[in-house]
């Protein structure tokens, strides 16, 4: 048995009996790591050290006879824009290059809480500012269905590592679908939740009104487990509210079709328009028929103001990045100048610019002077304001719409993975690979993708992912990972598609 390949709640079940230890899975996937990352490229560090010191306290607890939590003993990994105390965290950035953290992220707190092994963390674009991981400052996170095509971004290390089964699952961050879209590239389940049902502190920002952690998992189950480990009010992150935690496992776990019976599933015709591949549409319309079989009730929903997302995303979220971003000076932490002396003796001002210069890339520095230049005096009214204007717009259409539908589903990505290197010189249609997710994330809403089929790989005859995104009313997880478990149930995807590694 390749315990690599199981998901979070089979090894689960695996401890319980008494049929496997942790440190037996660790090893699996140290191994599975050293022979497949090397071609994949999803980590920027392994810590090996750490994960089976891990292990070891996880079987201590799994033998002891209490309940253990459910990512107990459970490898996974993390996006490097988590801090973890007295650990590296680069940011896939060459100005934190060698950043180690003084204190943990909420999310890493309690997931240490609830015993995981953590195995390293995974690549991303640098600052999470990118939708294909080819931004990162140390190398590019390849796609393991085809070596040739991107993981998709910023969270493509973490989608990477869990559909190559190098971690049981992973943790990255989504602002305009950095979790969502790399999942759908990627074959495997990616879960944005409601904003502020998950703590952003201990998460280095980007737009601090747009971020959120989210997870990726083999499968709905997985998500549901992971979810509800760092789910929570924190009072150290005033954007968390004391929501009421379901138990999100055990609701989906028990999930049935006769959830689907009645169900009123939205299609915004805006999610089918110029652009989409028609072998994408063709699948989601397949999904739409299984609805309808399965007893659902269709219904046609309109988001008229979502054809603004991409210009209003573009000026908020830049805007808050130049915000957060100016902290990285070259003085307190991070990256310094240095001449081909090894000091500098310039101004003050040399310094500041020769340090972002040399250790911000392209795709940052094009967004910090995006938002700069939005909040500069003269143009705040004209670009920031009238952009929170229509975010209140696009949050008005989504409550409309879910006055008629309990779901709505679309394509999570226009197109499937597409070749290293197709769109870097070209950013508007970079930034349009996110143009399904963004308005979620706008919306605040619940939302993720599952993988729901596969279209022909025209590189060299094998398949690509297609992955369908399910948005639910806020604070409706359950409900979305419920229907998620079914549809999932009703194609075995990750039964019939496994990644290949080929076109290397």
């Amino acid at each position: 048995m390749n315990l690599f390949n199981l998901t979070i709640h089979e090894l689960n079940g695996l401890f319980k009996k008494g049929e496997a230890t942790s440190r037996d899975v660790t090893e699996s996937f140290r191994k599975r790591i050293e022979e497949i990352d090397p071609k994949v490229n999803s980590f920027l560090y392994t810590d090996f050290d750490e994960a089976f010191k891990n292990a070891e306290e996880a079987d201590r607890i799994i033998k002891s006879g209490k309940n253990f939590p459910e990512l107990c003993g459970i490898p996974l990994s993390i996006k490097d824009i988590f801090l973890m105390k007295g650990k590296k965290t680069t940011c896939a950035s060459k100005i934190l290059e060698n950043f180690v953290s003084p204190y943990e992220s909420t999310v890493t707190k309690r997931l240490r809480e609830n015993g995981y092994v953590f195995l390293g963390k995974v690549n991303l674009d640098e600052f999470a500012m990118g939708s294909s991981t080819e931004n990162s400052a140390y190398h590019i996170t390849k796609n393991p269905y085809d070596l040739k095509r991107v993981p998709g971004g910023s969270s493509g290390g973490s989608a990477a590592s869990v559909s190559a089964a190098l971690s049981a699952g992973s943790f990255g961050t989504d602002t305009g679908g950095s979790v969502r879209q790399p999942a759908a590239l990627c074959g495997v389940v990616g879960l944005k939740p409601t904003y502020g049902l998950i703590s952003r502190y201990g998460i280095i920002a980007f737009s601090s009104s747009l971020d959120q952690a989210g997870v990726l998992a083999k499968d709905s189950l997985d998500a549901a487990i992971m979810l509800k480990a760092v789910a929570g009010f924190d009072e150290k992150d005033q954007t968390t509210r004391k929501f009421d935690i379901k138990d999100y496992p055990a609701i989906v776990s028990g999930a049935s079709k006769s959830l689907i019976k009645g169900l009123k599933v939205g299609i915004p015709s805006e999610f089918f328009t110029e652009g989409l591949d028609p072998k994408i549409a063709s699948k989601i319309l397949e999904m739409r028929d299984l609805f309808r079989d399965l007893g659902a009730e269709i219904v046609d929903v309109s988001l008229p103001d979502t054809k603004y997302s991409i210009a209003t995303y573009y000026v908020i979220a830049t805007s808050e990045a130049s915000s957060n971003l100016e902290r990285y000076d070259g003085i307190r932490f991070g990256y310094r100048f240095k001449d081909e002396n090894g000091g500098f003796f310039g101004t003050l001002d040399d310094l500041y610019r020769k340090s972002r210069e040399y250790g911000f890339g392209k795709e940052v520095k094009r967004r910090i002077i995006l938002g700069t230049f939005a909040l500069s005096a003269g143009y705040y009214d004209a670009y920031y304001k009238k952009a929170s204007l229509v975010r209140k717009l696009i949050i008005k259409n989504y409550r409309d719409a879910f006055k008629k539908a309990d779901i709505i589903i679309g394509p999570t990505s226009p197109t499937p993975a597409f070749l290293i290197g197709e769109k870097m010189d070209d950013p508007l249609s970079m930034y349009l690979s996110d143009i399904y997710t963004i308005s979620i994330n706008l919306a605040y809403l619940p939302a993720l993708s599952i993988p729901v089929g596969v279209v022909d790989n025209p590189s060299w005859g094998g398949f690509l992912p297609v992955g369908m995104q399910i948005v639910s009313p806020w604070l409706t997880e359950d409900r979305l990972l419920s229907v998620a478990r079914i549809i999932e149930g009703e194609i075995g995807f990750r039964d019939k598609y496994k990644p290949e590694f080929k076109n290397g």
